[in-house]
Formats: C-alpha cells, structure tokens, sequence
C-alpha cells in the first residue's frame, strides 16, 4: 500500500464511455478511490453497489467515487448498466496505475498463483494526498466504512 501523507499518483483512463480521465480533474474535491478484481462477480457487485446506494451521501460530503479494475471499457459499461452505477469506472487494462497504486499483487486460488488486483481503496483530499489507505477490504462492509471515515 502506498503511505498516508503522500501524493497520490497520477493517471489517465478510459471510464466507462471511452471518455479519459485524470487524478488531477477532481482536485477540489475529495476522492474515494477503489480498486476491485473484476467487473460483474458477487463481491465486486456488492462492493460497487454499496457505493451506489451511498451515492448521495457521498456527493453531499463533496467527494467523487471512481472505481479501477482490470477490466475493458465494454465490461465496465456493461457492469454499470446492469447495477445502475452512478459513477466512474476506469480501465487499466495494461495494469500500470494498478502497479502505481500498489495493488497488483500476486494472489493464490486452489494452488494456482496468479497475478491479479488486491482490492483496495485509497482516501484522498482535495488536494491529491492520501489521507486514508485501506488494504484487502470487505467487499459487503466497505462502502459503510469509507463514507463515515467522510465525515
């Protein structure tokens, strides 16, 4: 996990629509960054729409939620049609802001080590500092956690 107190890193994505997206256009405003191992599955579909219905509560506190995974720009649409997402999902398909993010991990599943996205979400003010770093999140519990650490 990158540290507390330190600029987040910059990047620039794709979202959802094609359209690309920088760290640097939510300055001014607080950013509740995630990242998640793949579009459609149980636990990212709960993590995700736990954001969703806190949605409003989030916006009321003058903060941005964007979500990265892995995933192309055609799952993503598809992932936010099904569940109604209001917000940004960002592809890092080539894995490098996943890499800049600290969340690109070696992982294990029935023996079988892979590469794949630790999820992981990262707090950051206005201003593009890190103020809370939260590592191998409770996909269910999560969104409940980063919205009263919102204040």
């Amino acid at each position: 996990m990158l540290e507390v107190g330190k600029k987040a890193p910059q990047f620039r994505l794709p979202d959802q629509n094609g359209e690309l997206h920088s760290l640097k256009d939510y300055r001014g405003r607080k950013v509740i960054l995630y990242f998640y191992p793949k579009d459609n599955t149980a636990g990212c579909t709960k993590e995700a729409c736990g954001f969703r219905d806190r949605y409003p509560h989030i916006t009321e506190k003058g903060a941005v939620v964007i979500g990265i995974s892995k995933d192309s720009v055609k799952s993503h649409k598809k992932f936010e049609t099904n569940h109604e997402l209001p917000f940004l999902l960002l592809s890092d398909e080539s894995a490098e802001v996943l890499q800049k993010y600290d969340v690109w991990k070696e992982k294990s599943m029935y023996g079988r080590r892979y590469m794949g996205t630790e999820r992981s979400t990262y707090l950051i003010d206005e201003k593009g500092t890190i103020i809370k770093a939260y590592q191998n999140v409770k996909a269910a519990s999560h969104p409940e956690e980063v919205v009263k650490d919102l204040g």
